[in-house]
């Protein structure tokens, strides 16, 4: 019975790697469940017995990317200077994974449209990442790294619009746009200005 388990959990995974690569290169519109199917080996009934839709199929693999970043940077550990440094790891390290941040980046842009069955993602998405990078500044106050007076919510969707803003840029013109350069700076130059 674990043997099956185990068995079922790697082709799930697999079906999500696999997904999500799909999706980067083609977006949700683009993207086929034959072609998904195809590259795990399974048939598209095969494919439809793990996830019933194509539209639970992009849930799970955005779900997925989350659980990744998640385990790689949580900033729920970490607050005020080491979370900012946390925050230029994640762009450090999205930069050398230019597909998944093209996924983010085409699934966010057709996800505006409430309709999208990514849209119930994106907004969740958003509102935590706001939340945890709030947190993380306040707890600099309290650790006595920034001003007590700082607005963490504003700071938070700054930090949030610059991260986007410069991996959309990067995408388009990455010989032209070093993020991870640029982020790092913007860092810097808001920890000297949320000192005490």
């Amino acid at each position: 019975m674990r043997r099956g388990y185990a068995s079922g959990a790697a082709r799930r995974e697999r079906i999500l790697a696999t997904a999500l690569l799909e999706f980067a290169e083609h977006g949700y519109r683009g993207a086929s469940l034959a072609r998904i199917a195809e590259r795990v080996e399974l048939s598209q009934a095969g494919l439809l017995h793990h996830f019933r839709s194509k539209e639970l199929l992009l849930v799970a693999v955005l779900e997925y990317r989350d659980e990744m970043d998640a385990r790689r940077f949580d900033l729920g550990r970490v607050g005020g200077i080491a979370a900012l440094r946390a925050l230029v790891d994640v762009v450090a390290h999205n930069s050398r994974v230019p597909g998944l941040v093209q996924l983010f980046a085409v699934i966010s842009g057709e996800a505006v449209t409430p309709g999208h069955p990514g849209h119930d993602w994106a907004r969740r998405r958003y509102r935590r990442l706001r939340a945890d990078v709030a947190a993380a500044l306040r707890r600099g106050a309290e650790l006595g790294e920034f001003r007590s007076d700082l607005d963490a919510e504003s700071h938070a969707d700054r930090l949030i619009a610059m991260v986007d803003g410069l991996q959309t840029q990067w995408l388009i013109d990455p010989e032209r746009v070093d993020m991870t350069r640029v982020f790092s700076g913007y860092v810097d130059d808001l920890i000297a200005s949320l000192r005490p």
